[in-house]
């Protein structure tokens, strides 16, 4: 038996380390068997070169690297976390919610590239990292829609205290573009798309996650 591999995806700021803790905390006093995931795994071995990447070892602007190299340094960080860390619980039954996977990729790294190459790009994308590497294909992918305008806030406020930002956050241009990738993602692939917004304000974090919880166990 196999578990199920849930996804809450977003761009930086939408809230997905917040909305996953609290999904997390609820369907594990529910009773439910749950390992919550974070990606990147900063700090390990394998996310080496994403963490080089990210601090703008190989290029200040993020289209410094192309969609299917920087592609490639994420996925390793997945197959081998895979491997060494969640398998067995996945295997065993258990519902594995990460915050952030492959979905990363098919937002971050089909922004980089024209309109007309995102369906080859993603379709290269599912067939690597789910065929080629064998990692779990999510069940269901749910989507924080932040506009980048609203994140951006939210992270200045983040960052004032804990740092600088990473080449993606603070590149407002890139952003808006993984936004519209994001978006062509959801309709594409089948996410479910939250709006964390209105009128360009952030919704409160426990009506985003009440949205949440609905539609994780719609998709249960």
């Amino acid at each position: 038996m196999s578990g199920k591999l849930f996804v809450i995806e977003g761009l930086d700021g939408s809230g997905k380390g917040t909305q996953t803790e609290l999904l997390t905390r609820r369907l594990q006093g529910e009773g439910r068997a749950v390992r919550k995931l974070s990606f990147p795994r900063y700090g390990d071995p394998a996310a080496g070169a994403l963490t080089e990447y990210l601090h703008g070892s190989y290029g200040q602007k993020p289209e410094d690297v192309n969609a299917y190299a920087a592609s490639t340094f994420f996925a390793v960080d997945r197959y081998a976390s895979f491997r060494q860390d969640w398998r067995a619980a996945y295997l065993a039954g258990s519902l594995i919610l990460c915050d952030r996977y492959t979905t990363s990729n098919a937002v971050h790294q089909t922004a980089k590239l024209p309109r007309g190459e995102w369906d080859g790009f993603l379709d290269w994308l599912y067939d690597f990292e789910f065929g080629k590497l064998g990692i779990p294909r999510p069940a269901a992918v749910f989507y924080l829609d932040m506009p980048p305008e609203a994140s951006q806030k939210l992270m200045d406020k983040r960052y004032a205290a804990s740092g600088e930002k990473d080449i993606h956050e603070q590149d407002l241009a890139y952003l808006n573009h993984c936004r519209q990738a994001a978006l062509y993602c959801c309709q594409k692939l089948g996410w479910t798309v939250i709006d964390c917004a209105r009128g360009g304000v952030p919704r409160p974090v426990e009506e985003i996650g009440e949205e949440l919880r609905g539609a994780v166990e719609a998709a249960l």
